[in-house]
């Protein structure tokens, strides 16, 4: 089954109400207002995209590691995805499905890091509950996404309806700004020029991770000549 069929039909039990999470229609037609909202603001057309140049940057992982861009990309092509949260299920299919591709994408000697603003232990979290072997940075207030173009403000409603489902996310990142990162996946040449680039307002929108591979392939071949 595909990611997007996966999150499809996640996205169907979620909205129908049914266990665990037994969410009410009003909460369901909250989360769509946003949702469109972000998509009608035109916020996705303000992101970097392919033939740009990323910003470089270094940000920890979850044992306080600094991982740089730039060392990375001395290794080999870079893949970036931009992750909202261990609290965000659409976001944790969206890893295992990275995870199931990883021996592709290193097989074409790409590395993988996924950008998260949560803290150092929730993405130790969720590396653990995802059984990832690729690393989770924390991005500290978003500024990372910023640089990319893809941090926004949560509305002020959706900030009432987060907190009383215990959607705490000053908690969960460390910061008290109410800002998230559209989900995001870019290719990365080794000259940090973007290859690939996809941007989703919607969240429950997610590319294929073989969606990335023209791109991938094009760089290994760059590579050896």
């Amino acid at each position: 089954m595909s990611l997007q069929a996966k999150l499809d039909a996640f996205k169907a039990d979620f909205e129908a109400g049914k266990p665990p999470y037994n969410v009410p229609p009003a909460v369901i037609e909250t989360m769509r207002r946003a949702t469109a909202e972000l998509i009608a603001s035109g916020a996705a057309r303000q992101a970097l995209k392919a033939g740009e140049k990323i910003p470089a940057f270094t940000l920890a992982d979850p044992e306080g590691n600094a991982v740089s861009s730039t060392d990375l990309l001395a290794k080999g092509p870079l893949v970036i995805t931009f992750y909202r949260g261990v609290w965000c299920p659409y976001c944790n299919m969206e890893l295992q499905a990275l995870q199931e591709a990883l021996p592709q994408l290193q097989a074409l000697g790409a590395n993988l890091i996924a950008i998260s603003p949560q803290n150092p232990v929730n993405s130790r979290k969720s590396v653990r509950q995802n059984k990832l072997s690729f690393p989770i940075l924390s991005d500290p207030g978003n500024e990372v996404a910023a640089a990319f173009g893809l941090r926004f403000a949560l509305p002020d409603y959706l900030v009432d309806l987060y907190a009383s489902l215990k959607n705490d996310l000053p908690s969960f990142n460390g910061d008290p700004s109410w800002t998230l990162p559209m989900p995001a996946r870019f290719v990365v040449g080794q000259d940090g020029t973007i290859l690939y680039a996809e941007v989703n307002p919607d969240y429950t929108r997610r590319p294929e991770p073989a969606d990335m591979l023209p791109a991938l392939r094009r760089a290994a071949g760059a590579t050896a000549a």
